[in-house]
């Protein structure tokens, strides 16, 4: 006589439209903790117009004392994360995704489908603003000044007068680095008005990672790019700080729409980029 299953939770990646070309696509994917991935929708007639896509986990790992112990182990962090971007990033090859956090749970597929039933047209209404768009993310780091006095002037002054000469200077290509980075913002706001229709803007990250390898990140937003304009987008952010010696930007993706997930309050204007305190 077979053991009864050991009883599980309904883990959602995303939505999708309940296209049959991802059959061969959710077939050969395998989730988190290891488990088979298929999409949830109502049957026959009552089929709407999006479906989940899930797993299911074990409830002896996902129940809520289990998951406090796990979000404080970072492996156990980094693979469930790459586990789930992993499907979401498959799925967003071939079709539009609208991304759910890591660890959405429900009681039993019973629950997960009242839930998509629920929603479903809301569910529908943000896939179609997501349809044939892209994320990608955009960084303006600042890059350190390290140019010393010059050295005749150096020479021909006193220690204490050439210390704070240098400091003066440092401090001037400091502020003029800054004068660039807010020049190279405005010049991205320009770039994304004629090519994007959605901007999130993500805080700046900073740590001693980020400073060594491109200077001071000091924007960090991400963008909802229509598929037709993406090689135009990335073109001119491509030549938009060439005339900046002091800025780095960095564009990443494309990406699944994560940052794009929800719906958006309206945008006021981008904050002026300042120095770090």
């Amino acid at each position: 006589m077979n053991a009864p299953a050991a009883p599980t939770f309904t883990y959602v990646y995303a939505v999708t439209p309940p296209a049959s070309v991802l059959d061969h696509v959710l077939s050969a994917l395998v989730g988190v903790a290891g488990s088979p991935v298929t999409a949830l929708l109502p049957p026959g007639d009552a089929a709407g117009p999006v479906a989940f896509v899930i797993s299911e986990v074990p409830r002896a790992d996902w129940a809520e004392d289990a998951l406090r112990d796990h979000f404080e182990d970072l492996r156990w962090l980094e693979d469930t994360a790459r586990a789930h971007h992993h499907v979401i990033e498959a799925l967003a090859a071939h079709t539009t995704v609208l991304p759910l956090r890591m660890a959405t749970l429900y009681q039993d597929r019973t629950r997960a489908l009242q839930a998509l039933q629920a929603q479903a047209q809301d569910f529908a209404t943000q896939l179609a603003r997501l349809s044939a768009h892209t994320e990608y993310g955009v960084k303006i780091y600042v890059r350190p000044s390290t140019e010393p006095p010059a050295a005749a002037e150096a020479a021909s002054t006193s220690p204490g007068k050439a210390y704070l000469q240098a400091r003066r200077a440092h401090h001037d290509a400091r502020e003029d680095h800054y004068r660039q980075a807010q020049l190279a913002a405005d010049r991205l706001a320009a770039i994304a008005g004629q090519c994007t229709t959605q901007r999130v803007r993500h805080p700046a990250q900073s740590g001693p990672l980020t400073e060594s390898t491109a200077g001071e990140n000091v924007l960090n937003d991400a963008f909802l790019v229509p598929d037709e304009q993406a090689d135009a987008f990335r073109a001119a952010l491509h030549s938009a700080a060439e005339d900046l010696p002091g800025i780095h930007i960095e564009v990443t993706g494309p990406w699944a729409p994560y940052s794009f997930a929800t719906p958006l309050p309206a945008a006021g204007p981008p904050p002026p980029v300042t120095p770090a305190p």
